[in-house]
Formats: C-alpha cells, structure tokens, sequence
C-alpha cells in the first residue's frame, strides 16, 4: 500500500512533502514491532498515525486502545495501566485488569505520555524492556506482549533535561521517531481540508453549500491555526451552521477567526480601561497630590513641634525641600506642565544662614508657619543683597513662587 492509498482509507488530505514523509514513514515502520515516538502539536492527528501503524502491522487483528495519560488522575494511574488486586487500596473492592493486560496481543496507544509521573515511567520502562509488570497490591510477575506507540505534543528532550521524564524511557520509546508537521506548516493543504470539512457538515446539516472568494481564501492560509485541524475542523462546522451568507468575505470570515498574536491578521487593539489621560486630567492629578503631600507636611511640622522640637527642627533640608517643592503652571498654547524641584541644601550651611539656634529658655516663641516662611525669605534676600533669583535658588522655590510669596506676606 503506498502513501497516497493510506490517505484514501484514513481520510487524509493535502500533499505537502512533511506529510508526506510521515506517512511514509509510519508505512515502513508498521510491519515492525519496535515502540513509536509521534511528537506533534495538538489537534495535528497523532492519533490517525497510530491506527495506521497498527492496521498495517502484525497485530492488525489484536486489540487497540488509545489512553489519554493526561486526563487520568496521578493516584489512579498505575491502577488504569497494570491493575490491582483486590483490597490493595481504599475502593478497590475486587481485582481489576489493567490495559496492558487487556491489549495482551495487540497496540496500546499512549496519548500525552509526557504527563505520566516517574513512578509510572519507570513500569512502563520496565515492560518495554522486559514484557513484565506487576499488579498495584501484588508481588506476582505478570506477562503481557503489547505494541507501545506513544504520542506527545511538548519537547521530550526538554522535560527530560528538566527531570520530568527519564531519559533511559525517553530514548527507549524514541526508536523511531515520528514528528507530524503543523498545519500553518502545510499552507497549500488548509483549503483543501477546508473544503472536505465544509462539504461534509453542509451534507449532515442539509444545508448550502459554502464558497470563499480570494481575500478569504487567503486570510483562511495565512491564519497561524494553533489548534491545528482540529480548530479548522471546529471551524468550518460553525460556519456550515451559523452563517447566513454562504459567500463568506474576508469580512465574514473574522466572525469565526479568532484574532491572536502571530496570526497574521489585522488586530483590533483594545484600550478599554487605559485610555490616554488629558492634559487637564494629568494637571488635576498633580495638584491633588501636591495637596496631600501639603497636608502631610503640616502634620509632619505640628508633630515635631508638639513633640519639643525648636525652630531648627522646621529648617532640616528636607523639610525645607518638601515645603517649598513648587508646580508652575505657564500658561500657553501647549499648557505645559513644569515641575520645579529645588535644589538640596545642606544641612550644616542651612544652619548657618538661617543663623538658628536652639533656645530652650524662650517660652514665646511663634509657632506660626507665616513668620518662620517670612523670616527664611527675609534672610535669604538679605543674604543675597536683595537678588531675587539667587534667594529663589537658596530657598529651593521658582522666581515666580518667589515674587508671588512676597506679596502674599507683603515684605519689602
């Protein structure tokens, strides 16, 4: 039977050279009884492989069974694959046979063999090796002559590197390796199936037929197909049955596409709930912040006070750089947004030229935040000989905040 005879009797479509040389190769090797490797993506059709290998074998008329190692729970598994006896666990009322013990003369097809747990590999190895196992709850040796093919959709050699599976297994089912080619790998063959899936579910729904003009055609190749021929399959099924138009567009075809990254397609970019902030939103924004930063200052100052600190403790440099921190807010076409932060003092030179000390003895010292600000601004301007910029500068304020504070405390 050569390649293009498997298709007919499997169903396959397309004649890309990769499935092509899997098929091939899952035709020379079938006649042997030596374990399979099919790695591929989900929904590719490992499983068809694996009723090819077995139809064409020596055991053709022995039994199969495909097992989905994922879907059976850790604490079960050994149980499901080699059986138990009766009373070796908690529910296990009377003995059970296990696959391997039910598939003795056939092919056990082991679907997603990656997620067995190490236990399970290492029987599994073991009756690869030998043809022996064992019951769960018994020390009796059992025989069993079973075909292993096993299927995966990750990297083996990846999860062995990372110690989820062993590497003796590994290489042990890995005597002929079988790679099954993606779809978006097979682009001359996604029509083709498409139109076999189409015709099939237009005649089981009894409906009209489906055609696709170019931009749809393309759109259907270009897309990336994750889930493979099984997704397209999915698919074209929801269109034979939901869509109205049975001339699909482009346009039509997003219905039923789903957008993703690295598909190939226009994307719809959503921006719900991160739109761009306005320039008067930013503004409001900072204002309030400035306000409760003005309030935690005041707080912060009444504390220090409250506690005995003098008026040194309100001329610390960083105080003095929160207090005075300043928003100018120019206003011009673009309405931009300045931030002035002032320069650090530090904190020796801010005692000297503020010249204040610690007089524990005066007991009518102002407490008002007015006359201290009023006093800085005093000394700082008798500093610098009335320079209005360089007393700006020393205080850590804009010239505007400057100008616009000695108004505010009428000073001369």
């Amino acid at each position: 039977m050569d390649v293009q005879d498997i298709k007919n009797r499997f169903g396959i479509i397309g004649n890309s050279p990769l499935l092509n040389r899997a098929i091939d190769i899952a035709r020379q090797v079938a006649p042997t009884d030596i374990s399979v490797l099919i790695t591929g993506e989900s929904g590719s059709g490992k499983e068809v492989f694996s009723h090819i290998i077995h139809s064409m074998s020596s055991r053709k008329h022995g039994p199969f069974i495909a097992v989905n190692c994922g879907a059976i729970p850790e604490g079960t598994i050994d149980s499901e694959l080699f059986g138990h006896e009766k009373g070796s666990f908690t529910g296990a009322h009377e003995a059970r046979k296990g696959y391997f013990e039910v598939v003795n003369g056939g092919t056990i097809f082991l679907d997603e063999v990656a997620e067995l747990p190490l236990g399970t590999q290492a029987r599994l190895l073991r009756v690869l090796e030998t043809g022996e196992y064992l019951r769960v709850g018994s020390s009796k040796v059992q025989k069993t002559n079973v075909r292993v093919i096993a299927a995966t959709n990750v990297d083996v050699y990846d999860a062995v590197k990372n110690g989820k599976f062993r590497e003796d297994l590994y290489y042990r089912l890995n005597t002929v390796p079988l790679k099954i080619p993606p779809l978006r790998e097979r682009k001359d063959d996604i029509y083709l199936i498409f139109r076999k899936f189409i015709a099939d579910f237009t005649d089981k729904y009894r409906s009209p037929n489906v055609q696709l003009d170019d931009a749809a055609q393309q759109m259907l190749v270009n897309y990336a197909w994750p889930g493979n021929v099984r997704q397209l399959k999915n698919i074209a099924e929801q269109i034979a049955v939901l869509e109205k138009d049975r001339n699909l567009t482009a346009s039509s075809m997003l219905n039923y596409i789903p957008v993703e990254s690295g598909s190939n397609l226009p994307m719809r970019v959503s921006r719900q709930g991160s739109e761009d902030l306005s320039e008067r939103d930013i503004l409001y924004k900072v204002l309030f912040d400035m306000k409760r930063d003005m309030v935690e200052l005041k707080k912060l100052v009444a504390e220090i006070i409250s506690n005995g600190g003098s008026a040194s403790a309100i001329a610390n440099p960083q105080l003095i750089n929160q207090l005075y921190r300043d928003i100018e807010l120019p206003v011009n076409e673009q309405s931009t947004l300045t931030i002035h932060t002032p320069v650090p003092v530090p904190q020796h030179q801010a005692a000297e030229e503020f010249d204040i000390t610690h007089h524990d003895e005066e007991a009518e010292e102002s407490l008002s935040l007015i006359d201290k600000e009023s006093d800085l601004i005093r000394k700082a301007l008798k500093k610098h000989r009335g320079k209005r910029k360089m007393a700006a500068k020393e205080l850590g304020i804009s010239e505007r905040t400057l100008y616009r504070k000695i108004k505010e405390l009428n000073l001369s």
